[in-house]
């Protein structure tokens, strides 16, 4: 075999390896946006939200009520992850977001003080800042505008708790105000 022939086969043989990586490369890009359309799904996380976005301060968040579930977008590390959550407004219009045994929560952990994130509210996406509630009294408050939206909104999965429900000590909230 000649040296031309042998460079002809490292040219073609690289070709292939090049075409092969920009596929899978492509292939997982692609992957990734079809997940993100369809997921957060149930209890599996999503990737990137989509939707409209909101370029306005919402000061009053009482609308949140009157959806099941609030979906939210936080950043792990370099990845977009994105969750279904309980979220709640009280009478004067604050949005909180709930879980339980957050502390064993990927999304969870990622929040920091003043976290930017997205929250995703009947498509329309709402650019946020998160902050973990540690005040028993303000988790009170949270906890009480849970059991109210529950208990008017019939929603499956989420059975209406009595109205003198109390809250649980694993039971973790996160203020939600507009980030714009």
């Amino acid at each position: 075999m000649t040296e031309e022939q042998n460079t002809a086969k490292r040219s073609k043989l690289q070709l292939i390896l090049g075409s092969l990586f920009g596929v899978v490369i492509i292939g997982g890009a692609l992957g990734f946006i079809i997940y993100s359309n369809i997921c957060p799904c149930e209890r599996t996380p999503g990737g990137y939200l989509f939707g409209d976005r909101s370029d306005e301060v919402v000061t009053d968040w009482s609308f949140a009520n009157q959806v099941t579930l609030c979906q939210i977008q936080v950043w792990v590390g370099i990845r977009p992850h994105s969750i279904n959550l309980n979220c709640m407004s009280t009478p004067d219009g604050r949005l909180y977001l709930s879980c339980s045994f957050c502390g064993t929560k990927t999304w969870s952990n990622a929040v920091g003080t003043d976290e930017g994130a997205r929250l995703r509210l009947n498509g329309v996406i709402y650019p946020v800042a998160l902050n973990r509630i540690l005040d028993a009294n303000e988790l009170d408050r949270a906890w009480a505008a849970r059991v109210s939206k529950l208990r008017n909104l019939s929603a499956p999965g989420s059975p209406a708790p009595p109205a003198d429900a109390t809250r649980p000590d694993l039971w973790w909230s996160f203020n939600v105000v507009s980030a714009l």
